[in-house]
């Protein structure tokens, strides 16, 4: 059976975690401090009412978890998936506790998936085990006070990649009895989304190595007038994932007369566009709250469950 707990309190004081922090998100990362950022990250979670149940188990043959995070009093909420990033190569849903956590304070189902990463699969594996998160989450979300119709696609770089990918190319839902216009929206912070060609050989062997292979990976390629709203968020500073990813991937939405909104930062990175979702670090860029502004908008049944903003700081 999966965990349930509460969130518990934070060490007293928050000040040489916020150090830590900004340490790490301004260094280049290096896959040996990521661990000690995403757990600096989640030691900085608050006593709430956020009722979280770990290791659910939605995929048992690949051996693929999720963690749904949830208001104690959810009840018709609006739900989120949320694939963490990582250069379809790296990331732990585990490390995102905090995300899950922010935005289950606003009102929110959210759910933290599993899914393999290269080199283990592919393409379509990880499109595959996304599409499948997806399906089981609109199968299972009133059991955890959310309502499926209702339900967002967010994401982080390769994260918002999938998402990306999900909303526009129709076959990963298809394939589980699901279309993107089931989704009430899609979230992206930070996603590739047209980034041919490619030059790295992880990439090349991840995507196909002729053009017409890598076509498959491109969001932008399948954008046809059937897409959910999207809300594309942007750092201009960001050097990992250009900006013109966003807009690119916009061009081609209102092209097709598509619903798209569309938030730059200015002097926000990669990294701090994705952390600026946690409490320590909220004042670097509203993205919390352009999020919250969007769902809202694109909500069919409002809960119950979504708190005034006094209350979700």
């Amino acid at each position: 059976m999966p965990s349930q707990k509460t969130v518990s309190a934070p060490p007293a004081s928050r000040r040489p975690l916020l150090a830590t922090l900004l340490l790490l998100i301004g260094s280049s990362l290096l896959s040996g401090c990521q661990a000690v950022l995403f757990h600096s990250l989640n030691a900085t979670i608050g006593k709430s009412d956020v009722v979280v149940q770990r290791d659910v188990m939605y995929d048992p043959a690949h051996e693929l978890a999720l963690d749904v995070f949830r208001p104690s009093d959810a009840r018709n909420a609006p739900v989120v998936v949320f694939f963490f990033g990582g250069s379809w190569k790296s990331g732990k849903r585990q490390w995102y506790r905090w995300a899950g956590e922010a935005l289950a304070k606003r009102g929110m189902v959210v759910v933290i998936p599993d899914y393999r990463l290269w080199p283990t699969v592919k393409l379509d594996g990880f499109m595959q085990d996304a599409a499948h998160a997806v399906a089981w989450t609109h199968a299972h979300a009133s059991e955890y006070g959310g309502n499926p119709d209702d339900m967002f696609v967010m994401g982080h770089s390769a994260g918002a990649h999938i998402g990306a990918l999900l909303a526009t190319d129709a076959h990963w839902l298809n394939a589980v009895g699901m279309q993107p216009r089931q989704l009430a929206g899609f979230i992206g912070l930070a996603g590739p989304y047209d980034f041919l060609p490619l030059k790295d050989p992880d990439f090349i062997d991840m995507f196909g190595s002729t053009h017409e292979a890598q076509l498959q990976s491109q969001p932008v390629h399948f954008v046809d007038g059937d897409e959910p709203p999207m809300l594309l968020l942007q750092g201009t500073s960001d050097k990992t994932v250009w900006p013109r990813n966003t807009e690119s991937l916009t061009r081609a939405l209102r092209k097709e007369n598509e619903t798209v909104v569309v938030k730059l930062y200015p002097d926000i990175g990669h990294l701090a566009i994705l952390f600026s979702i946690s409490k320590p670090l909220r004042s670097k860029a509203p993205v919390i709250d352009d999020t919250m502004r969007f769902i809202h908008a694109h909500t069919r049944a409002l809960s119950t469950a979504l708190p005034v903003a006094a209350n979700s700081r």
